[in-house]
């Protein structure tokens, strides 16, 4: 018996393509939903959620349940990078990708303040600790898949999806587009 190493068949091109666009495709949709958060959290959920405070108040109260959605990332990428070992990262980024999906859909439907006073910005707190905990996750399983379909030679070039997915996510076409000269 020979201790011979087990080398694992190369995917094909188009299967590393199909990683590289679903890393990609995922933090860019998950980062969109962050960037529209902020731009929500600054305009309009300190009055939603927060009105019985002064506008500034509210303001500030609206972007702490901002930062909820990043202080949970750590515990989404410690929870599901184990899932992803255990259960497969093709599962685990479905998964996480639902998590944060249905997320921002339930925050979209949330009732707010003047319906149901509190609970809205309890339950808005809720569902960003969830969008965290689902980016988190998903962006760990998003560099892995990617570099681990790559092989050894261009496996940073395959893992960059994810890191391409945020900046691609919160470039509109009027920040991202050339622009013309002043006239």
């Amino acid at each position: 018996m020979t201790n011979a190493p087990v080398t694992a068949a190369r995917p094909a091109r188009k299967d590393l393509i199909k990683a590289f666009v679903a890393s990609l495709s995922g933090t860019s949709l998950e980062w969109y939903d962050f960037a529209a958060y902020s731009v929500a959290s600054a305009l309009v959920f300190g009055q939603l959620f927060f009105p019985s405070h002064d506008p500034l108040s509210g303001t500030l109260l609206a972007f702490s349940t901002y930062a909820v959605g990043y202080v949970s990332r750590p515990l989404g990428g410690f929870v599901f990078g184990r899932l992803g070992d255990v259960l497969g990262r093709k599962q685990v980024l479905v998964i996480t990708l639902l998590i944060t999906g249905i997320a921002t859909v339930l925050i979209g439907l949330l009732p707010t303040h003047d319906q149901v006073g509190s609970l809205g910005a309890v339950l808005l707190v809720v569902l960003r600790f969830a969008q965290g905990v689902g980016i988190g996750g998903e962006w760990g399983g998003a560099v892995l898949l990617s570099s681990e379909y790559g092989s050894e030679k261009h496996r940073g070039f395959w893992a960059s999806a994810a890191q391409i997915g945020p900046p691609a996510a919160t470039c509109s076409p009027t920040a991202c587009s050339p622009r013309s000269p002043p006239a």
